[in-house]
């Protein structure tokens, strides 16, 4: 879709996010206001940008939430599978389809969580930490509070 039938269908703020190429973007809204659609759209307008076009292997896409990074990489995969549908030949498309399984669509938690595994010697971490369930957690809390 290009950016004119995006000024149409998306209000003020959010054509501004999508239409906003340069640099990070941080979306702060509330539930059900459109913020996996009108993050997806941007996704699509950089990975098919006709000048220079972005690739999914270099984007960091971080949610609140896995149900909202699902859904993201759902909505990105379809867009890119009719963008490619729509032009068969472009090799650069069908690349970024292929990478979406591999790109960094995830929550901040589980995105923390890949840093510090693969930096636990630099932070002085044994190489078996791993996070307490919440059965753990609960005993701890419990300990602490007497």
């Amino acid at each position: 879709m290009n950016l004119e039938e995006l000024r149409k269908e998306l209000n003020p703020e959010q054509f501004r996010a999508v239409s906003t190429i340069d640099g990070a973007l941080l979306i702060i809204a509330g539930a059900g206001s459109g913020k996996t659609a009108t993050l997806t759209e941007r996704i699509i307008q950089l990975l098919t940008d006709k000048n220079s076009p972005a690739d999914i292997s270099r984007m960091l896409i971080v949610t609140f939430t896995r149900a909202a990074a699902g859904e993201l990489r759902t909505r990105i995969s379809k867009a890119l599978s009719k963008a490619l549908t729509c032009d068969p030949s472009n090799r650069h498309v069908a690349k970024q389809l292929t990478a979406l399984g591999g790109a960094k669509i995830c929550t901040i938690d589980s995105y923390y969580l890949d840093l510090v595994k693969t930096s636990f010697q630099r932070l002085g971490l044994p190489a078996s930490f791993r996070l307490a369930d919440e059965t753990e957690l609960m005993l701890l809390r419990k300990e602490i509070m007497e």
